[in-house]
């Protein structure tokens, strides 16, 4: 059953008004647009609140109160409103791999397959600086080109390995299966992501954004600029303030309140 969503709201926070057919053109333009305008961000978590995953909470956090957040919401949205377009969705769960040592790779990432005339994709706008901005088709065992850089997809016996180039080797991002998951799959990942005290999600800010062009990053107070020509800037934030202001500007997250419970969030991420 497709939970009721409001297109209108989710095209004006993107900047869409392009067809509405179930269509690959459509899927790469949605795809695009997600992440440039909607940032991954885990900032409840942080502040020690409960990311709730119904569509009604999802679309008032991130359409209504302009904020961002991470792959069960910005997933679950997308998947959302693929559907209420006509698309076949199934809801994949992959095990991320780069940058996390083995104790820690466990199922706490959600993507999508799409299905399509023109064959099966891999769609994902929720992990964040690492995140392609198209689609993937899922049968391509070679390099892959979207907006923000190259990617493919490599078959490792019954699962798949999202991967990329990181100064100039491919690594591999996430490892997937085709086992379609269900809501109740999503609640228990998501609600140890939330909850559990050795998640990284409750004493880590991570936050990015895909606009054109660059690569917006924000680990904790760590800010980057990674440009598609191969440069990149970073900046140390000094201070709590200094953090709120970029989610702000760079970011264009409107911020949870209070403000003062927020920035002594925000100061705890300073080392």
């Amino acid at each position: 059953m497709t939970e009721d969503i409001d297109l209108e709201a989710y095209f004006a926070r993107i900047g869409y008004g392009g067809p509405r057919t179930p269509t690959l053109e459509t899927l790469r333009a949605l795809h695009e647009l997600h992440p440039a305008a909607i940032a991954f961000e885990n900032l409840d978590t942080l502040l020690g609140r409960r990311v709730r995953l119904d569509m009604a909470s999802v679309q008032r956090k991130l359409l209504g109160e302009k904020r961002g957040g991470y792959c069960f919401e910005q997933n679950g949205l997308f998947a959302q409103v693929l559907r209420t377009l006509g698309f076949s969705v199934a809801g994949l769960s992959a095990r991320v791999v780069f940058g996390y040592p083995p104790e820690l790779i466990r199922r706490s990432h959600m993507l999508l397959k799409i299905d399509l005339e023109e064959g099966t994709y891999i769609a994902d706008v929720g992990f964040g600086g690492r995140a392609p901005s198209a689609p993937m088709w899922l049968d391509a065992c070679e390099e892959q080109t979207t907006p923000h850089g190259g990617f493919r997809l490599a078959r490792a016996g019954d699962f798949f390995e999202q991967q990329t180039r990181i100064e100039g080797a491919w690594q591999t991002i996430y490892r997937f299966s085709l086992e379609e998951q269900s809501r109740q799959d999503y609640e228990m990942a998501n609600w140890y992501v939330c909850t559990h005290p050795d998640s990284e999600f409750r004493v880590r800010l991570m936050v990015a954004r895909l606009p054109p062009g660059k690569r917006l990053g924000l680990l904790n107070n760590q800010f980057s600029i990674h440009h598609m020509d191969g440069t990149s800037e970073r900046r140390t934030l000094e201070s709590a303030a200094a953090i709120a202001e970029v989610l702000e500007t760079e970011f264009a997250i409107a911020l949870p309140g209070p403000r003062e419970e927020l920035l002594q969030a925000l100061a705890r991420v300073i080392p």
